[in-house]
């Protein structure tokens, strides 16, 4: 069973904007076109949910083109990961809406059974989420409380100086990433430290870093970078591009309790 069959077979009806099969280059249209369908999902009443498809490459060079006023006056639900996460922390940020870190269309069929679960029942129930965790790293104990946002470690450094950028002053950040060599991570990590990003986290959450080597040299400089801080520390959360994709709204207040390995928000997702 494909993405778009799982959503048919739980009765959702499924929109494709017909741009959304173009091709340029590498990208699904030109920057101009993707910008379009985004404005034109958000103005659609009978749209409740935006899901991206795949990953998003190329969602940075669309984000000049957004009008931020016209998606705060229609919210929606938005869905994805990877590249997306430029969308979903601008939108949180400068929207004030909440954003959906998890799976996508393509990915939905190679996720595992309770990660497709997690994301219906994020969208359809008022009742606030709360993960209690097999294999979850506790890197450094304690609890937090703040407002969680992140996503691809790699897509969020490219944000750095950007008018997109938001501020992480007191929230729980989560980062992820597929790919990237630990000489790579270092640095990003390090960017984020000696750009200031790091300083005032209440929380780090560190989820799948997919075909990534050596994790526990990451965990090891993770927890270096924030020494300092003394703030809880957990590594190996079931999200990210691995078939464990735990969803996770962005922009909601959450609770790290490291001693029941329980992350728990304090609020419903839908309104």
């Amino acid at each position: 069973m494909d993405g778009l069959e799982f959503l048919h077979s739980l009765g959702f009806r499924v929109k494709i904007p017909p741009l959304i099969r173009k091709q340029q280059d590498y990208l699904a249209g030109t920057d101009q076109e993707r910008a379009f369908v985004l404005h034109q999902l958000f103005l659609d009443p009978e749209v409740a949910a935006i899901m991206a498809v795949r990953g998003g490459f190329g969602s940075l060079r669309i984000l000049p083109l957004l009008d931020m006023d016209l998606i705060r006056k229609h919210p929606k639900i938005v869905v994805g990961f990877s590249d997306i996460t430029v969308l979903l922390s601008a939108i949180t940020g400068l929207c004030r809406m909440v954003t959906f870190h998890g799976p996508m269309l393509t990915t939905l069929a190679k996720c595992d059974a309770d990660s497709r679960t997690a994301l219906i029942n994020a969208l359809t129930r008022p009742e606030p989420i709360v993960y209690q965790l097999r294999g979850l790293e506790i890197l450094r104990g304690g609890m937090a409380k703040g407002i969680l946002l992140g996503g691809n470690l790699t897509n969020l450094v490219h944000l750095i100086g950007t008018p997109y950028e938001i501020s992480w002053q007191d929230a729980i950040l989560f980062l992820e990433d597929i790919g990237e060599a630990p000489y790579r991570l270092d640095r990003m990590l390090t960017h984020l430290a000696a750009a200031g990003r790091l300083a005032g986290l209440r929380g780090l959450i560190l989820g799948s870093f997919t075909d990534c080597g050596d994790k526990e040299r990451l965990w090891e400089r993770a927890l270096e970078l924030i020494r300092d801080q003394g703030v809880p520390v957990w590594a190996n959360f079931p999200a990210g591009h691995g078939a464990e994709n735990q969803v996770l709204p962005l922009g909601l207040e959450v609770e790290m309790d490291s001693n029941r390995g329980r992350l728990k928000f304090l609020e419903s997702c839908v309104r």
